[in-house]
């Protein structure tokens, strides 16, 4: 079965009118996204901000025809928008694994290969690999926040310890972690998606006995001597008093998903985390914008 998406072109005040008239029109999902450049990276807890120049999308039965669907659009938006509607045809897929046909084995650190699930690769001596699905999870090591954490576990010393990854995601850290030598391992997420995905990527790699994965509505997990946490900056230093105590006395702390100039707020956060003993966090690794803080629980 073919679909039909109709694209609109407003901006922020106006967004709400396009997306309840495509609803209206029968509509089966609206999307709204960036139409221009102007990235919302990091929103206040609570706050849903648009762009100045925002395009919604609401994906149709293909019914009459993209002409068709276009007049209906137009007719239903009356003054909601001014500019073109466009319409074009959607052939079905298996959407959860069109990311697949992009996705290719990458490896970090010099030792360490992320290979999706149907793909091989021939490794090196002293290199591992996992195999990744992350399903409706976040982390395949494509974003830079998360390569630069591949990188920092493939340069540690993990063998026979404990590690911590707290916003675990599709688990490909502490699955990396597993791989590279770590004891055991524990995976900390609010989302259940990403609980499942920690546990089935898990399963893939043969380490399933060693991780335990936990909602972050469980009860804490014993501090470990290697922390990594892969968020975002605000939540990082909104959580630093948690994230620090799971840090243990000496234990190394890796923190990502902050902006270069985001960094400064997240270090003086962990410095004077209350009660957790302080950790003096520097940037060691940039990518595109990305910094990975790295620092030692005094």
């Amino acid at each position: 079965m073919n679909w039909l998406q109709a694209h609109v072109l407003t901006d922020a005040e106006r967004a709400g009118e396009v997306e309840s008239a495509l609803a209206a029109i029968g509509a089966l999902s609206v999307t709204l996204g960036d139409a221009a450049d102007e990235p919302v990276l990091e929103p206040a807890p609570g706050e849903t901000p648009l762009w100045r120049d925002t395009v919604v999308t609401g994906l149709f039965e293909e019914g009459a025809g993209p002409e068709a669907l276009a007049a209906r659009v137009v007719a239903a938006l009356g003054a909601s928008s001014d500019r073109p509607v466009r319409v074009e045809r959607l052939a079905d897929q298996v959407w959860e694994r069109a990311w697949l046909d992009h996705f290719r084995p990458m490896r970090f650190g010099g030792r360490l290969w992320v290979v999706p699930g149907g793909q091989a690769v021939d490794l090196g001596a002293g290199e591992v690999a996992i195999a990744l699905d992350p399903g409706l999870a976040f982390g395949t090591g494509t974003h830079p926040s998360t390569a630069l954490c591949l990188e920092w576990l493939a340069a540690q010393a993990l063998d026979g310890r404990d590690v911590i990854d707290f916003g675990c995601g599709s688990g490909i850290l502490a699955v990396a972690a597993l791989r590279l030598g770590a004891r055991r391992a524990v995976a900390v997420d609010h989302d259940p998606q990403a609980l499942l995905a920690t546990r089935e990527n898990a399963e893939r790699n043969g380490v399933d006995g060693r991780l335990d994965v936990r909602s972050d509505r469980d009860t804490v997990p014993p501090a470990a001597p290697i922390v990594v946490a892969n968020i975002l900056a605000g939540t990082l230093a909104a959580l630093a008093p948690r994230i620090a105590a799971l840090v243990a006395p000496g234990g190394r702390l890796a923190l990502a998903g902050i902006l270069t100039a985001q960094a400064g707020d997240v270090v003086a956060a962990y410095r004077g985390a209350a009660g957790s003993g302080a950790i003096d966090l520097a940037v060691v690794a940039e990518r595109d914008g990305w910094v990975l803080l790295a620092g030692t629980r005094g």
